[in-house]
């Protein structure tokens, strides 16, 4: 990998240079092997997909990216160096936010709150400077503050800003836990089912605005998705998992024609 010649996608957009490269990633469990010498990249700009059946290591493969979870075997490499161990905060540190599949929110909190809490990473001062709230203290919170309405102007949330996330329904909770990510101003946003739960319009919503992340800001994506219609409108590569080993990876043509793909994943029923 050059790291740094564009790549064109079968559209003819022209997507950056290696973002993150995944080397011959190995994940055991005991004796039970989640990711079996797995090699893939992520290139700047881009919407990259992960998919497979039930089981197959996706959201394995996502905690090693965010640091959940330590290979055993392999290296991790972002921006052109290799990326030591890291607990989960110092991988948001670098600029890698992620959403879950199943929905990790402050219920008892308001959706501004919620998002706030996105900033984190960027707050400088200490908790006693934040308590008194004067000088740094009081400049850091507005200028995070400004980042923050901006990302609810963006997702068109701003009618629940102040409502406790607790009596959202499912779809809006979904898009408060994107508005959370994008408010850490992340270089690659790793979405684990983003769509899981949706109906038809709010998977329409949320499509929309992943596509207008990835082209307004730029932002680099990486998500898992079941429902391959939206995987094959919104990606630009498409790697393909089953049993922990990669049987696919390209274009979403590219992917859709791999016999090997279709018998493992496109060709039976799954949601």
């Amino acid at each position: 990998m050059d790291g740094v010649a564009p790549y064109v996608t079968a559209d003819g957009r022209q997507i950056g240079g290696v973002l993150m490269d995944m080397r011959g990633i190995t994940l055991r469990f005991g004796g039970v092997e989640a990711i079996k010498n797995i090699s893939f990249d992520i290139r700047e700009g881009e919407i990259r997909a992960i998919i497979g059946p039930n089981g197959a290591g996706k959201s394995s493969m996502l905690n090693v990216i965010s640091g959940f979870y330590h290979p055993q075997d392999g290296e991790v490499w972002f921006r052109g160096e290799k990326r030591k161990p890291m607990k989960p905060y110092q991988v948001a540190r670098l600029g890698i936010a992620r959403t879950f599949q199943n929905i990790a929110l402050f219920e008892g909190m308001s959706v501004l709150d919620n998002i706030m809490t996105g900033r984190l990473t960027h707050m400088k001062t200490g908790l006693l400077a934040q308590a008194i709230w004067k000088g740094r203290a009081e400049a850091e919170e507005v200028a995070n503050r400004e980042i923050v309405e901006k990302v609810i102007d963006f997702l068109e949330i701003q009618a629940i800003r102040k409502t406790p996330v607790g009596r959202l329904p499912y779809g809006l909770k979904k898009r408060v836990e994107l508005a959370r990510a994008l408010a850490a101003e992340p270089k690659l946003l790793l979405l684990d089912e983003p769509m899981a739960g949706m109906n038809v319009e709010e998977k329409e919503d949320m499509s929309r605005f992943i596509l207008d992340v990835n082209d307004e800001f730029g932002t680099t994506i990486a998500l898992i998705e079941h429902d391959m219609g939206v995987v094959m409108d919104l990606s630009d590569r498409v790697v393909v998992m089953d049993y922990g080993r990669k049987i696919g990876d390209g274009t979403p043509d590219e992917v859709r024609n791999n016999q090997e793909v279709i018998d493992a994943y496109l060709g039976v029923a799954h949601e």
